[in-house]
């Protein structure tokens, strides 16, 4: 005697159920490990949602800690001194820029930087005069 066709067919939707559901949840275990479990439950499955934490179990949100983030890096110039926002700084060789026929030279001042995040270790977003604005790498610079 043969199955029921809706049987079947109910056990291939099953099957791919689990399958869709499978990488979920590794990704699940992967991302949970490094984030604190939930305050209210203690539910280690939690996960972000923009700047707050979420407890999938019983629905707590909560907001993390200053000292959950992770450390703000420390940019140092080519000499080893700490930069900061606003700081001035002096170019320390030579820079080849696209387009421009000029290098920038050794010596160029270049007034109120800001550190960022950059692409590729270039963590200063500066304007240099005669060139326009730009981002330069810290290890090329010395603060004045």
């Amino acid at each position: 005697m043969r199955p029921h066709p809706c049987t079947a067919t109910r056990r291939h939707r099953l099957a791919a159920v689990n399958q869709d559901t499978w990488p979920v949840m590794a990704i699940l275990s992967t991302v949970t490990n490094s984030l604190p479990p939930c305050p209210e439950c203690s539910s280690e499955y939690t996960y972000e949602l923009g700047a707050l934490l979420v407890c999938p179990e019983c629905a707590h949100e909560w907001e993390t800690a200053p000292g959950d983030e992770a450390s703000q890096s420390v940019v140092k110039d080519a000499v080893g001194n700490v930069l900061a926002d606003g700081d001035t700084v002096i170019v320390t060789k030579n820079l080849k820029v696209k387009g421009n026929p000029t290098p920038i030279k050794v010596g160029t001042k270049v007034r109120n930087i800001r550190l960022v995040d950059g692409i590729d270790g270039h963590d200063i977003d500066c304007k240099v005069d005669g060139f326009g604005s730009m981002q330069l790498k810290s290890s090329v610079v010395k603060k004045v």
